[in-house]
C-alpha cells in the first residue's frame, strides 16, 4: 500500500512539479511536531520491542 501511495505522490510531481513546494512545506510541518516525530519513532521501532520483551518472557 505504502509503494502504491509513493508511486502516486512521484507521478503528481513528475505532472505537476509545482507541487514540490506544496509536498516540501507539508512534510517540514509534519516533521516539526515533536508529537508526530515520537509516534513515527514508535512504529519504526514496534517489531524490535515487541521481539525483545518476548525474549525476556520466554
Amino acid at each position: 500500500m505504502m509503494r502504491l501511495l509513493f508511486g502516486a505522490l512521484l507521478g503528481l510531481l513528475v505532472a505537476y512539479p509545482s507541487l514540490l513546494s506544496v509536498v516540501v512545506a507539508v512534510a517540514v510541518a509534519v516533521a516539526s511536531q515533536p508529537v508526530v516525530l515520537a509516534v513515527a519513532a514508535g512504529v519504526i521501532a514496534w517489531p524490535r520491542i515487541t521481539r525483545r520483551i518476548r525474549g525476556w518472557t520466554s
